[in-house]
């Protein structure tokens, strides 16, 4: 089964046509959807910004991230759910359009970035968790997650402005507004 037939089969799955033909599902999905990306991206900012040293390194690293990384899985997951209810929708003009596979790619580089400090520069929190200045590398992780994100927020709007849209009205919606 080519890559090409997984997609039309999710075009053409029951929740992509309750996704195109609901008059609610979209801007409901989409609202939550960029809800949770903002804080996604807020939470991880909180993060990087103490890797940077921003307000201080007094509060320690571990507390900080312990208490953010927690709400930031959770909307990663309301964003993942939401965003593939939105790729069914239209799943061919998604797969198709360059922004959103630059998106893609831009969230495995933010995934990439956030193994390699867990797996290395992590391993080395104890000597910098409170008062201490982060190492290069972890400021340095810090800096490409804030950057990778901000990327995929860019990527994100383009995706709105060059998808295109082949969605028809449902035959029973009215459009005259009182």
């Amino acid at each position: 089964m080519s890559l090409v037939s997984v997609v039309q089969t999710i075009q053409d799955s029951g929740i992509a046509e309750w996704m195109r033909s609901s008059v609610k599902a979209m801007p409901i999905v989409e609202s939550i959807h960029v809800l949770a990306a903002a804080t996604v991206f807020g939470t991880i900012f909180i993060v990087d910004l103490r890797l940077l040293g921003f307000p201080d390194t007094r509060r320690p690293f571990t507390r900080v991230s312990d208490e953010m990384l927690r709400l930031t899985w959770g909307a990663f997951c309301v964003a993942v759910i939401t965003g593939a209810l939105m790729f069914a929708a239209n799943a061919n003009t998604y797969f198709e359009n360059t922004a959103f596979r630059l998106k893609m790619l831009a969230l495995l580089g933010a995934g990439l970035n956030m193994v390699v400090f867990q797996l290395v520069t992590f391993r080395t929190v104890g000597a910098w968790d409170s008062g201490a200045r982060a190492p290069t590398a972890a400021r340095v992780a810090g800096v490409l997650s804030i950057l990778v994100w901000l990327t995929v927020i860019f990527l994100a709007r383009w995706i709105g402005f060059t998808k295109g849209y082949h969605f028809e009205a449902p035959a029973d919606v009215n459009f005259a507004f009182p």
